[in-house]
């Protein structure tokens, strides 16, 4: 069972995706961070299983997986060979930024290249969402207090970046999360998944996310040390070596690309870049 935030002729609405179609779930809750809340998705299962789908998942919008998501937290340089491209070693201890919701559109919509900058770069990751909230978590109970897992699209704008690393993280609609979330109990073991990313069919990036310098685990432990987690956290673990900007030249996404992050047992995330309207 997959879970979808998306957007139909009624309005915003989540649900469970069976095959091709999707059973709402619009009246267990507000939203998919509220029914996180509330408890694990496990309570969803009969109730998805005692209805029939209300619509074709092909005939909806589908937005990023947490649309209202409280925190979206991205570490950086938690591949070594990720760093080594651009000259760097691995962090001592897991290197953390944020993004705004504002910037991530869902699967199969439009990302924007921006017209400041030339140097749109793509970074393929594992998301994880907080499904258990909580503080001071220990690594080896970390995994509990997960909901699930999803695909992200972590576009950065590099030349802003380097001067304001918020600023090159945050252009609005530059990157993506989803299709969906696959929920935790389907993927024992989040470190052994392959991340795939292809930027107009050509593959780009190719790793094991069993080569992360910090594993989910310890992420969710380092993060629950100064803050309190909360249902609907999204934690982006980090890209793989092959980005754009480590290239030798350099490989930036430009209006009309295709660019798409697989990652084994969750799915395919996949987004057309655009150019940034005037006014």
């Amino acid at each position: 069972m997959k879970f979808v935030s998306y957007e139909y002729n009624h309005g915003p609405s989540f649900g469970a995706v069976i095959d091709k179609d999707i059973v709402d779930l619009s009246d267990a809750g507000p939203s998919l961070r509220a029914v996180l809340a509330s408890g694990p998705l496990s309570n969803l299962r009969a109730v998805v299983a005692s209805r029939k789908p209300s619509v074709a998942l092909d005939h909806v919008v589908l937005h990023q997986v947490v649309p209202d998501a409280a925190r979206i937290i991205c570490v950086g340089r938690n591949y070594a060979d990720h760093a080594a491209e651009f000259g760097g070693v691995p962090p001592t201890d897991p290197n953390l930024f944020i993004r705004t919701t504002k910037s991530l559109v869902g699967h199969e919509q439009s990302v924007v290249c921006p017209r400041a900058s030339v140097q749109y770069d793509f970074e393929g990751e594992l998301a994880v969402v907080i499904g258990r909230g909580g503080r001071h978590i220990p690594a080896d109970r970390a995994l509990s207090h997960v909901a699930g897992y999803t695909c992200f699209l972590d576009g950065s704008v590099r030349d802003y970046q380097k001067h304001s690393f918020t600023a090159g993280k945050n252009f609005d609609s530059s990157g993506a999360c989803g299709p969906w979330l696959v929920p935790g109990s389907e993927i024992p073991d989040p470190q052994d998944l392959t991340l795939t990313t292809r930027l107009n069919g050509e593959v780009v990036q190719h790793a094991s996310t069993s080569q992360m310098v910090f594993s989910v685990a310890q992420i969710i432990a380092y993060i629950s040390i100064f803050t309190h987690l909360e249902p609907g956290d999204v934690i982006a673990t980090g890209t793989p070596a092959g980005v754009g900007g480590g290239r030798k030249p350099p490989l930036w996404m430009k209006p009309g690309d295709r660019i798409e992050v697989e990652i084994s047992k969750v799915g395919i995330l996949a987004n057309t870049v655009i150019p940034e309207r005037m006014g």
